[in-house]
């Protein structure tokens, strides 16, 4: 049965080789297709992230399939990218409410392993950790890049997250996509048959 749980350092290495697979750099053109991440991990940002509570994990056995990073906007800003969008995030507003570094966190990236894909691993791994970060944020905020159709259909149409603007960004189109964090995702079954929980 698959579990989901917060990572520990036993599971770096899992991580590590799971983002190696699918790190948009080390992927052809035609493979971009299936998705990719797009921001790369070290091992020591991994392991601060988990002193954090920030690295939720989906587990085949002892095989990490899909992992999700979550974590506060001050965590973030050591990577140029989310210094800019933090940058201009308290210009944004949600649901009449003002986005700002307190409010709301980053979530991704997130990944699965190709062979579990389409079995609700996704979903499951998201409501995982967005009922975990609602303990502490009322607004999930991430970025997709504009050419990763596979992460835009399934977060947008999968899970309802909504755009809330768009930028450029190192010669790159991004969506910028934001959640309510006390919104559940209706998930009927895990791939295994069996309900939900954590």
């Amino acid at each position: 049965m698959i579990k989901y749980s917060l990572a520990t350092n036993e599971n770096i290495n899992g991580i590590l080789a799971l983002q190696s697979k699918n790190l948009v750099s080390n992927l052809k053109d035609d493979e971009k297709n299936d998705g990719f991440v797009t921001t790369p991990f070290t091992n020591k940002q991994i392991e601060d992230l988990i002193k954090l509570d920030g690295v939720f994990i989906a587990l085949d056995e002892n095989r990490v399939i899909s992992y999700a990073m979550c974590a506060s906007w001050h965590y973030w800003l050591a990577w140029p990218m989310f210094e800019h969008m933090a940058s201009f995030l308290e210009t944004l507003s949600f649901k009449g409410k003002q986005l700002t570094l307190d409010n709301s966190y980053q979530y991704g990236p997130i990944c699965v392993a190709k062979e579990y894909r389409g079995n609700k691993i996704f979903e499951n791994l998201f409501e995982y950790a967005r009922e975990e970060m609602s303990k502490k944020y009322p607004i999930l905020v991430t970025f997709i890049n504009k050419i990763n159709n596979r992460s835009y259909e399934a977060h947008v149409r999968k899970l309802g997250l909504e755009v809330i603007t768009q930028f450029e960004f190192n010669n790159n189109s991004f969506y910028e996509l934001v959640y309510d964090t006390s919104k559940k995702v209706e998930i009927n079954k895990d791939p295994r048959g069996k309900p939900f929980h954590a």
